[in-house]
């Protein structure tokens, strides 16, 4: 199985990278457990940035972006991560997903996740991200992970599970989706498929 992570994370160290690892990490085991063999690919947009900006004017994906985008697209489960920026996902974070046909998602497993400096943004996930991957018709698991400063390294308190527990959740929720989605079967070659059918022609 292909599982692929997108983190928006612009500095290095990110805090977005991190999660996203993190994130990835659980779904792999979740899903290693299950008896799957799974591949991991964390997809940072940093390195894309340029080359996100000229898809955008010219309509055409530089080679690095055409290979993530088909990573994303070709993937059988996602985990999206994002920092807040103005109070939503940041700029660079919806510039990649506009740039990827719209319906080349539709029914993908998606686990959502932001990261930022302080816990009143965490209502990003639910007025923003998640509006944004229900338009592209994913399925999106419940649990959406997000990561205020002082969430690392907490364990939570009596009223709310801390960063690792939600992160476990949450992990297993999209393995779950991905276990349990259909294997997907490749659209056959059309030379092979044309030659096929003037194989199968008889004449008298």
């Amino acid at each position: 199985m292909r599982l692929v992570a997108v983190s928006a994370g612009l500095s290095t160290p990110s805090s977005t990278r991190l999660l996203a690892d993190r994130l990835a990490e659980s779904v792999g085991d979740e899903l290693a457990a299950r008896g799957a063999v799974v591949s991991v690919e964390v997809v940072g947009l940093r390195a894309l940035a340029g080359d996100i900006a000229n898809h955008l004017v010219t309509g055409f994906p530089p080679p690095r972006l055409a290979a993530a985008i088909g990573a994303v697209t070709g993937a059988d489960g996602l985990v999206v991560v994002t920092p807040v920026f103005t109070a939503s996902y940041s700029g660079l974070f919806k510039s990649f997903f506009d740039v990827i046909d719209p319906d080349a998602l539709a029914g993908m497993p998606v686990l959502a996740a932001a990261t930022g400096g302080t816990a009143r943004h965490s209502l990003v996930l639910e007025h923003a991200v998640r509006p944004l991957f229900a338009y592209l018709r994913t399925t999106v698991v419940p649990t959406a992970v997000y990561a205020a400063s002082a969430d690392w390294g907490s364990a939570g308190d009596e009223y709310a599970d801390g960063l690792p527990a939600r992160i476990r959740r949450a992990g297993g929720e999209l393995a779950a989706l991905m276990a349990d989605r259909p294997t997907r079967v490749e659209p056959a070659d059309d030379v092979t498929a044309l030659e096929q059918q003037l194989a199968d022609l008889r004449f008298d």
